[in-house]
């Protein structure tokens, strides 16, 4: 009796199959298993486009397979090189694909603005609505370099790298950032939603389960990008309030103290791998601040300056107030203007050292760090003669 030889074809697909199902065995399926209701709906809807998509996808790929079959060159099938046209197959061809756009921008447009993150959430789960007398919990979210800063104004308590909520109750976040551009995503809860420098953006969402969840940015941010991520608590409505109370007394671990404007500006220097803080106070105004720049203090707030110009401006001494916000001309709220020699000089003598610089002819002076030395000593800025604006 002669032994049968394997067939490599059939010996290359199990390995491959094997090799899959090892590769996928790692993955988790928590975009389409979300612990959140509006998670939920946002999977629902990649689940449902998908499958109509599929209803022209899967014809089309069978459809090529059986043609090339069918009208391979050893067939000798029928020959009609004159044909040209079919009303049945130009109906069948143009009318599926229009349904399928119809269906898609039909459901596009409705979960559009019923998954719209500005809007507040209408239910807690499905066929369960918001009670009348719930008030959703509010969240101020910073994304600073490289880590996340959590403020929960009602407690009057912050955390860094540490979100914790109650489930079953709607949340309402406002967010921001420190520098650059970031995206604050929990795959479980809602969709990533932009911070940006300078404005607020919000998210409404709702979290049905306990548990432990991942959140991270999803837009590059710079060096220490892929360790910005941070721990989501899924807890009940009793214990959230005992750890907020824990975290308000210092109880909770990795206390971190108070959490004022000079504590910002020491958080906010960038760093990776931070761990988790938990700040027992919080100055009531702070978030306003990050979002206009005015941190520091002796800075004029973008909120401030934009009254002033609706307003027709504070003329030549509006001057001065725009120094005062060139944020992004130095990075992060915490990094100074330093003119060289002069460190220790009011903020408002640096203010006009730095119009000084602005207003003299181009390449003269720029007020980048690395030449900020140079245009001091190009301008002999200690000298009152040759100030434009005195």
């Amino acid at each position: 009796m002669s032994k049968r030889n394997p067939n490599p074809l059939r010996h290359a697909g199990r390995l491959g199959l094997i090799a899959l199902i090892a590769s996928l065995s790692a993955c988790d399926p928590v975009v389409l298993n979300p612990a959140g209701d509006i998670a939920k709906q946002e999977a629902s809807l990649v689940v449902t486009a998908t499958l109509l998509m599929l209803l022209i996808i899967v014809p089309v790929m069978a459809l090529t397979v059986y043609f090339a079959w069918k009208y391979r060159a050893s067939a000798e099938a029928r020959y009609e090189p004159e044909w040209h046209h079919s009303t049945q197959l130009e109906l069948v061809i143009w009318a599926a694909p229009l349904a399928i756009i119809i269906a898609l921008g039909s459901l596009t447009w409705v979960t559009t603005h019923t998954l719209d993150p500005f809007r507040p959430v209408a239910r807690i789960a499905e066929g369960k609505p918001l009670p009348a007398d719930v008030k959703p919990l509010e969240v101020e979210v910073v994304a600073l370099d490289w880590k996340w800063l959590f403020i929960y104004p009602e407690q009057k308590i912050a955390t860094v790298n540490e979100l914790a909520l109650p489930v079953d109750r709607p949340i309402n976040f406002k967010i921001t950032a420190s520098s650059v551009m970031n995206s604050f995503y929990i795959p479980a809860l809602a969709g990533q939603i932009y911070a940006m420098p300078a404005m607020t953006s919000q998210m409404h969402a709702v979290l049905n389960k306990t548990g432990t969840f991942t959140g991270f940015s999803a837009n590059y941010s710079g060096a220490g990008f892929s360790h910005m991520r941070f721990t989501t608590l899924g807890m009940k409505a009793g214990d959230f309030d005992a750890w907020a109370a824990k975290v308000a007394k210092g109880e909770a671990g990795d206390n971190a103290g108070a959490l004022d404007a000079n504590a910002y500006l020491k958080l906010e220097q960038p760093s990776e791998k931070e761990p988790v803080h938990r700040f027992a106070s919080v100055s009531g105004d702070l978030f306003h601040k990050i979002v206009n720049l005015c941190v520091r203090p002796g800075k004029m707030c973008q909120n401030e300056m934009m009254a002033l110009d609706a307003r027709g401006g504070a003329g030549k001494a509006g001057i001065y107030n725009v120094a005062a916000v060139t944020y992004d001309k130095y990075g992060r709220e915490s990094t100074v203007p330093v003119v060289a020699g002069r460190d220790n000089v009011p903020a408002e003598a640096r203010n006009k050292a730095f119009v000084r610089a602005i207003c003299v002819p181009q390449g003269v002076a720029n007020p980048l760090p690395a030449d900020r030395a140079a245009a001091a000593a190009k301008l002999s800025l200690a000298s009152p003669a040759r100030n434009p604006l005195s």
